[in-house]
């Protein structure tokens, strides 16, 4: 087995953290994971708040739904990511939107995810992915300006639990060969 696919089955989504700073220098490698992410025409449409003040953090936690999981996560991790998108320029061509999909953001975001997701892992630290909570009320609280979304939150830190591996489908079940049906 690579490494990689070891990093991808061993990657949990994580809830609880210890009360322990992340180093400046572990937290820049998670930010160059995002860096270093392939986007639409290479526009990187991504902006990342990093959010440590607990003020900010207990303001983001009011806007999370009730039944989250991830509601203590947002105030428990050292640190929460705030991913952003430039909106209109993903894939967009001369200011046109260009695929049927329309703003190509949220693919962009997701492997931005992605990304810092499995770097995070591959240092030790632990992610969850927070997209359950009140957008507009959470962009206020980061002070995000118009012209760019929030797409979603990610506390991070070093994991206090390891959860077990969710059951996954099997491969055969979801692939199709040569066409769908």
């Amino acid at each position: 087995m690579t490494d990689f696919i070891k990093l991808l089955k061993e990657r949990r989504s994580v809830r609880k953290y210890e009360e322990k700073d992340i180093p400046q220098n572990i937290l820049e490698q998670v930010l160059e994971a995002i860096q270093l992410s392939q986007s639409w025409a290479n526009t990187q449409c991504w902006e990342v708040v990093v959010v440590t003040d607990p003020e900010v953090k207990a303001k983001l936690q009011e806007t999370i739904a009730p039944k989250n999981p991830a509601t203590k996560a947002i105030v428990g991790a050292p640190v929460v990511l705030g991913l952003c998108a430039k909106l209109n320029i993903s894939g967009y061509y001369d200011g046109k939107v260009t695929t049927k999909l329309g703003d190509w953001f949220m693919f962009d975001l997701g492997i931005a995810t992605q990304s810092l997701c499995l770097a995070a892992h591959s240092l030790g630290l632990g992610t969850v992915v927070v997209g359950l909570f009140d957008h507009n009320r959470a962009r206020a609280v980061l002070k995000v300006p118009e012209g760019y979304e929030l797409v979603t939150l990610i506390p991070l830190g070093y994991p206090a639990k390891i959860s077990s591996p969710p059951p996954r489908k099997d491969v055969q079940t979801f692939v199709h060969r040569n066409s769908f049906s």
